[in-house]
């Protein structure tokens, strides 16, 4: 078989930016241009907050320039202190946030089908100092929201959620926006729904909703009245414009990634050691990814990742390493690996595979041709 394969003459990277037409964002510009506002929530920037609100169904939202600032100012907002309980698997960003606000983060093992924090290591984690949970929807794969709201009610903490990856998603057919206090969204280019660089946070309290516009605008309530310390974490009206026009996109974009993820799942279902994450009953996951899972029986994921690279196929080991092994936060207690052992299985299997509407049926083929080779050679 390896004769009959050929490396791609062009580099198929994990993902590609959904782009509308040029001319279109030129006729965006065009009224920016015009009406001379750049920032300061211009008309672009309002006209996207409410297309968003409809979309989620939720009016309680603000855009913030990327989902990093929007995160940090949620705990800002509700106050966060002492120690939050999160993932070790997810995105430097997610507990970094936490750092930056002076709050010890506390690692919790995740779960080994959906990789996302698992409920039933919360509770022997919370002490005194314990103010939230910091849970991510991981490759847009909705955390089990019931039973972690359930550990939170029973301790009075506040629950957030990071969801960078999750535009779309849903759970028993709610938008996944609606769990929990704070739920943040990245708008990164990589990401399904992009503003180039952006981000979102919905808040279930309007008057938390307040606090929040108040912190990413210097905490400036008028022209002279400035009520607390804040930053700016303001969308420009440029970002705002690709906005307007992606989100006319992105469900045409999901229908194409799920034919994607279909042909993925039906020509690698049969490959002894990999295995493809499923989705439970009642959930909709937003098509950030495309992860699966490579057991080392006969070929290990660092194998494959290499081999694909040898036929110009970027795949991308995410996320690997994990948070908790990170030089900053490998002292802590909740780091150590004998607290996360399917974290660390997880972080050592995963590979996600290219994966966006643009690309082509006969392209995921010969991907999925490339790893039956690397795998049974």
């Amino acid at each position: 078989m390896a004769g009959t394969l050929q490396a791609f003459d062009e580099p198929i990277y994990v993902t590609r930016p959904l782009l509308p037409s040029i001319d279109d964002y030129k006729g965006q510009l065009q009224e920016i241009w015009q009406s001379q506002w750049l920032t300061n929530v211009g008309a672009k920037h309002v006209a996207l907050q409410d297309a968003l609100a409809n979309f989620f169904e939720n009016e309680n939202i603000a855009l913030f320039n990327n989902g990093t600032t929007a995160l940090f100012t949620a705990c800002r907002a509700f106050r966060l202190s002492g120690e939050v309980i999160t993932t070790p698997f997810t995105f430097p960003a997610t507990p970094h946030v936490l750092s930056w606000n002076h709050i010890t983060p506390v690692f919790a093992d995740i779960d080994p089908l959906t990789m996302t924090l698992d409920p039933g290591k919360i509770e022997q984690l919370i002490t005194d100092r314990t103010s939230a949970i910091l849970a991510v929807h991981a490759y847009g794969i909705p955390c089990d929201v019931e039973r972690i709201q359930s550990v939170a009610d029973r301790y009075s903490l506040r629950v957030l959620y990071d969801a960078a990856h999750a535009f779309g998603a849903r759970i028993e057919g709610r938008p996944v926006t609606d769990f929990g206090d704070a739920t943040m969204l990245s708008f990164h280019a990589t990401k399904l729904f992009h503003t180039a660089e952006g981000g979102a946070l919905f808040v279930r309290d309007p008057l938390v909703k307040d606090r929040v516009d108040l912190l990413k605008n210097f905490g400036i309530k008028d022209e002279l009245t400035v009520l607390m310390p804040g930053i700016n974490g303001k969308l420009s009206e440029l970002h705002a414009a690709l906005g307007l026009l992606t989100l006319k996109m992105v469900a045409g974009e999901r229908k194409n990634r799920q034919v994607v993820a279909e042909i993925y799942r039906s020509r690698l279902a049969d490959i002894d050691g990999i295995s493809v994450p499923n989705i439970r009953c009642g959930v909709e996951n937003s098509y950030q990814n495309f992860p699966i899972l490579i057991e080392d029986k006969h070929v290990t994921r660092d194998e494959v990742f290499e081999g694909l690279r040898q036929f110009n196929v970027f795949s991308r080991k995410y996320f690997y390493p994990l948070c908790s092994d990170y030089s900053c936060y490998r002292m802590l207690p909740s780091a150590h690996p004998s607290y996360l052992p399917i974290a660390h299985k997880v972080a050592s299997q995963v590979l996600c595979l290219p994966f966006y509407g643009a690309l082509k049926e006969d392209i995921v083929t010969r991907i999925c041709d490339i790893i039956h080779y690397l795998v049974d050679k």
